[in-house]
C-alpha cells in the first residue's frame, strides 16, 4: 500500500465566507505572553550559544549551535455526516477556529475540509499546535473547549479521532508560531501510522528519520514537518503522526509523486507498519479578518 494522497478537483465540503476556496485557514493567533516569553528564551538561548563557541583543532573558532524547540502537535479528525449543511459546517468550523482565541496555550491552528477520499471516511480536519504538553491537557479539560465539542461539532459528526506527538522545529518565532507570509497558504498534509509491534523502536525510527531527512531536503516544496510518538492514552489506533505543510498544491503533488518518497515508503514504512491514513487539506489566504 502506497500512502499517496489524490487531490480532488471538487470538494464534497461547503463553501463558506472565509475564502474562495471551500477549506479555510485563518492566519495563526499567539498570545503576546507567549510570544514575550520565547523572546527571552531565545535570547537566553543566543547567549549560552556564543559560551559554546570553542577553538577547533585546527584553530579557527567552530559554534554548536543548538536551533530547535520542542513543540507539541493535536491533530484531531472528524466524520462529519453526509447531509451536513452549509450553516451547520460554517458553525462547526467556525467555534473550533475560535478556541484559540478563548483559552491559551494555542499557538498555531489550520482546519478545512479533507480534499480527497480516505479509507476511514473522515471528512474534516483540525491541526493545533502547543508549546508543552502541559497546555494540551489544559486544553482538553477546558470548559470551553469542552462545549465547543457538545454543541457545536458531535451534533454535525458520528466520530473523531485525537493524535498527539511532541516534536522539534527550529527555534525561530516565524516557525514555533507559524507566522510569515509562508504559512497563509499552501497544503497541510497529515499522515497517521500505525507500525507494527515488533517494529516500534529503531526500524520505526529509521523510517521516520529517512523521511524527516527526504522533507528537510525539499525547502522548495516543504515549509515545515514534524513527527513523533503518539502519545494520547484514549486514541492508541496510530503509534505516530506526521504533519508536513507544503508551499502548494503542486508543491504537494510533486513530493509524493517523487522516486525518493516511493523508495521510502516501500522499502521502509510498508513492511513494517500495520495501517496508514493520510488526509490532506488546503490552506488559502483569507486576508486579515476576525471572526
Amino acid at each position: 500500500m502506497l500512502v499517496q494522497a489524490q487531490c480532488s478537483s471538487s470538494s464534497t465540503c461547503i463553501p463558506h465566507r472565509f475564502g474562495r476556496n471551500p477549506i479555510f485557514s485563518h492566519p495563526v493567533s499567539f498570545n503576546v505572553s507567549q510570544w514575550s516569553e520565547l523572546k527571552s528564551a531565545r535570547f537566553g538561548q543566543r547567549k549560552k550559544q556564543r559560551m559554546m563557541v570553542s577553538a577547533s583543532d585546527d584553530g579557527n573558532l567552530s559554534a554548536n549551535f543548538e536551533r530547535k524547540r520542542k513543540v507539541v502537535e493535536h491533530i484531531c479528525l472528524l466524520k462529519a455526516k453526509k447531509d451536513l449543511s452549509e450553516e451547520e459546517e460554517k458553525d462547526m468550523l467556525d467555534y473550533l477556529y475560535t478556541t484559540q482565541y478563548q483559552m491559551g496555550g494555542v499557538v498555531a491552528i489550520s482546519l478545512g475540509c479533507i480534499s480527497d477520499q480516505n479509507a476511514e471516511s473522515y471528512t474534516h480536519a483540525v491541526y493545533m499546535r502547543f508549546q508543552k504538553k502541559e497546555d494540551l491537557v489544559t486544553f482538553y479539560e477546558n470548559p470551553f473547549y469542552l462545549g465547543v465539542l457538545k454543541e457545536h461539532v458531535m451534533p454535525y459528526c458520528h466520530g473523531l479521532i485525537n493524535v498527539d506527538y511532541e516534536s522539534e522545529v527550529e527555534d525561530d518565532l516565524h516557525a514555533i508560531f507559524r507566522k510569515g507570509e509562508e504559512f497563509n497558504y499552501g497544503m497541510e498534509f497529515v499522515l497517521l501510522i500505525s507500525f507494527t509491534g515488533n517494529a516500534l523502536g529503531v526500524s520505526a525510527e529509521h523510517a521516520l528519520a529517512s523521511l524527516a531527512t527526504l522533507t528537510a531536503g525539499a525547502p522548495s516544496l516543504v515549509v515545515q514537518s514534524t513527527q513523533g510518538l503518539n502519545f494520547n492514552p484514549s486514541y492508541k489506533e496510530y503509534t505516530h503522526g506526521v504533519v508536513i505543510r507544503f508551499r502548494s498544491v503542486e508543491a504537494f503533488e510533486i513530493f509524493l509523486g517523487t522516486t525518493e518518497y516511493r523508495d521510502i515508503w516501500v522499502s521502509k514504512f510498508q513492511p513494517i507498519i500495520h495501517k496508514a491514513l493520510a488526509v490532506h487539506f488546503s490552506v488559502d489566504p483569507v486576508g486579515t479578518e476576525i471572526m
